[in-house]
């Protein structure tokens, strides 16, 4: 029965256990046994919530679009409550949450059936998913590569077919880029599209958002339906869209004026299989009949990148001083890259954080701007495919190198996190090794419509879900 599980989203999942086609614990149990099989070696979920999953059901489960379908979370940022929320650092393993966050209670509402708590960066500040206290979750395309960073542990179960979609959060790039790495849809909503309550009014001075990872768009669309939205007293958020994001995605989404770049702001490299899916991307949006030209924004990357670095060391030692009673820990309690970073922020004055985040604000107009001419910017996802596991070193002490690497890798991803602008990745095809490329869409702020109905869009064109990984590496050392 499992097997005509493989390629349904969850919205099909779901439909099936409403129509009595299989029940709620059937699904429950074909998910207990895949990460059986395939989290051994994946190491994606870190926490198991398995008792928890079937209590939920024999509990009965509310009348929601995602009713019975299993779901993940990834262990960062948000609280499930009872539940360790360790942010994969040592220094968090007995921050037990007494409430959920809001964005879980609103998954819970849509029926989603929490299976276990998912590997993530420490902190979430590299771009790949391998905590010294969990250990390095592998890429289901190949085990050698990173499934990319900071949501990997989501992102490889997904991709490993264990279930339809997962939880994700993304502060530089950290839906987009696992996506990327592991053949998904990832988009990250508005600037404060979801509520960070009860916890905060925002995180990372508003530039970290969450959402999901999910092999189909209309899951991505639905799911966003069901979690959109603030709490009161939450400082700010975006215009309400103008229907559901899941209609979106299921309409024509007109024609669009589409600017498209391979080229770095920041002069990093681009490797050619990257640059030329998105040209072949750029030539799907010409054949669907939207307008194509290459261009860019034009604004001071240097300026950008280093406010964006500021903003993370103080938010980073902020992050821990709550852990740890305003100071900095004891050595050995955190990554030696997370301290480095952390002992910066410590360091910063209030002057140059506000000053940090002015010059941001700056440099977001000039980009914005941008958005008059176009309707979308299109580039690569990531300078590279997947990175080999271990080329992001927790070790490093150097934070400029740090900051160096990460943006040498993802050079487009952090620019919507400045700018509060949706964006997202869509699979692209493979490399000549076998893997998985994604093209970037970045849309003007409060346009996630406009996103999902073109995502939809090329979904029906050039199909992804049945561009998967064959795991045939699991299987061989499961035999």
């Amino acid at each position: 029965m499992s097997e005509t599980f493989d390629r349904l989203d969850a919205t099909a999942i779901a439909r099936k256990i409403r129509t009595g086609e299989c029940s709620a614990r059937e699904v429950l149990e074909i998910t207990l046994n895949k990460i059986a099989k395939y989290n051994p070696s994946l190491n994606a979920i870190v926490t198991p919530l398995y008792d928890q999953a079937l209590k939920t059901i024999e509990d009965g489960l509310p009348e929601g679009p995602f009713s019975g379908v299993p779901f993940v979370i990834k262990d960062l940022v948000v609280s499930v409550a009872g539940v360790p929320s360790t942010a994969a650092s040592r220094l968090c393993l007995n921050n037990i949450p007494t409430v959920d966050s809001e964005i879980v209670a609103r998954h819970r509402r849509a029926g989603l059936v929490i299976v276990g708590k998912t590997n993530s960066s420490e902190f979430g500040l590299a771009t790949a998913t391998e905590p010294d206290l969990f250990g390095p979750t592998k890429n289901p395309w190949n085990p050698a590569r990173s499934p990319g960073g900071s949501s990997g542990g989501s992102a490889a179960a997904v991709a490993a077919g264990i279930l339809p979609m997962g939880h994700a959060t993304d502060g530089g790039g950290s839906i987009r880029i696992p996506a990327a790495c592991c053949g998904l849809f990832g988009l990250k909503p508005t600037k404060a599209r979801i509520t960070a309550g009860p916890e905060g009014g925002e995180a990372l001075a508003g530039m970290a958002m969450q959402h999901c990872v999910s092999w189909s768009v209309r899951d991505s669309a639905a799911l966003l339906d069901a979690t959109a939205g603030p709490l009161p007293g939450d400082p700010y958020f975006p215009p309400s869209p103008k229907g559901t994001y899941l209609e979106a995605s299921q309409r024509d989404p007109g024609r669009l004026k589409i600017a498209f770049s391979t080229k770095a702001p920041n002069g990093a490299p681009i490797n050619e299989e990257s640059a030329k899916a998105t040209r072949d991307m750029a030539a799907s949006c010409e054949s669907l009949g939207h307008e194509v030209v290459e261009d860019a924004p034009e604004f001071d990357i240097e300026t950008v990148q280093n406010g964006f670095l500021l903003v993370f060391q103080a938010n980073t030692m902020a992050n821990i001083s709550r852990m740890n009673a305003g100071k900095l820990p004891e050595e050995g309690m955190v990554e030696p890259l997370t301290m480095a970073v952390a002992e910066r922020g410590m360091a910063m004055s209030a002057t140059q954080y506000i000053h940090a985040l002015q010059s941001l604000h700056r440099e977001a107009r000039n980009i914005a701007e941008f958005y008059g001419r176009y309707d979308i910017w299109l580039t690569p996802t990531l300078a590279t495919p997947a990175p080999l596991t271990g080329y992001f070193k927790s070790s490093e002490t150097d934070v400029d190198k740090w900051l160096a690497q990460i943006l040498g890798f993802s050079p487009f991803t952090f620019l919507c996190n400045v700018t509060g602008q949706p964006a997202m990745t869509i699979p692209s095809g493979l490399t000549k090794d076998n893997l998985p490329v994604g093209s970037h869409f970045a849309a003007p702020y409060g346009s996630e419509e406009m996103l999902f109905a073109l995502a939809g869009q090329l979904e029906r064109a050039r199909p992804w879900n049945d561009q998967r990984p064959s795991l045939q590496w699991i299987d061989d050392r499961t035999i």
